[in-house]
């Protein structure tokens, strides 16, 4: 009998097709789980920015709330759509793109199993994005699609070449600091364990070497660095607190480490005109 192995946990670099691989098969075998743990957390049509609970309707990272209506908006990595449902709410036009076909089926399952008229649903990779230039006012990521891929850069270009001059991207990563740390919520976790400046992927592989996770880790001036090469100009870099609200853990998001270091950053970003 066939004995199921846990995968291996591992650094070493992992090129920017077997990482896309590797998110579409995680994404798609681990959906039901995901949406089940979190789903009550990320409500059915709720934006948040983060395992912190920031809300795009206080945060207003996008612009203020009335003024979304009739705006063009392009969700990345949209998994069940949540926050793209948050938005048709406002009066805006999303788009929600995710690349695992299993967390579109959700989106589907929570609008009823149709696809709603004011959220259209789209399979594709956010490095090569299945829309013409200049096609969206707003682009918008919460943990989505660039902590998973090995050339941002190429995600932030496409990015910037549907957008329009002008418009808005705002995106949420896990904050670079942490993966100096252990990813614990508990005092574990608050020790550094490795080197802020190693840049090698985390991957987690199976029996034969094949890659089945991959996480892409960029210091916070990489970061900023991708975004100008993109031809974004970055307006803000925001830093959540964790709320007294929130004593939930998410995987190692945690209130412990949430009082004391950052777990989530997040870029808010304008597209030069011209792009590049």
């Amino acid at each position: 009998m066939n004995q199921e192995h846990e995968p291996e946990a591992t650094r070493r670099d992992a090129s920017d097709t077997e990482s896309s691989r590797a998110s579409r098969g995680w994404w798609d075998s681990n959906a039901d789980e995901y949406q089940s743990e979190h789903g009550a957390f990320l409500g059915d049509d709720r934006f948040v920015w983060g395992p912190e609970g920031l809300d795009e309707a206080e945060a207003a990272l996008l612009g203020p709330a009335a003024e979304l209506k009739g705006r063009r908006v392009l969700e990345i990595g949209a998994g069940a759509a949540q926050c793209s449902r948050w938005l048709a709410a406002q009066g805006a036009l999303p788009v929600a793109l995710d690349l695992s076909h299993r967390q579109l089926q959700h989106a589907l399952r929570i609008a009823g199993g149709v696809a709603e008229d004011a959220t259209a649903l789209v399979e594709a990779d956010a490095g090569a994005l299945p829309f013409r230039d200049g096609s969206f006012d707003l682009a918008c990521s919460a943990y989505g699609a660039l902590p998973f891929v090995a050339d941002p850069v190429r995600v932030l270009r496409e990015v910037r070449r549907v957008l329009r001059p002008g418009g808005r991207f705002v995106f949420s990563v896990s904050h670079p600091i942490r993966w100096a740390f252990p990813d614990e919520p508990g005092p574990e976790g608050l020790s550094v364990g490795a080197s802020y400046f190693d840049r090698t992927p985390y991957v987690e592989q199976d029996e034969d070497g094949r890659a089945v996770y991959v996480e892409h880790h960029r210091t916070l001036g990489d970061r900023v660095r991708d975004v100008v090469a993109a031809g974004f100009r970055l307006e803000d870099l925001v830093e959540p607190e964790w709320p007294e609200w929130n004593t939930q853990e998410w995987g190692g998001w945690s209130p412990l480490r949430g009082h004391l270091i950052p777990g989530t950053a997040i870029f808010v970003c304008t597209a030069e005109a011209g792009g590049r």
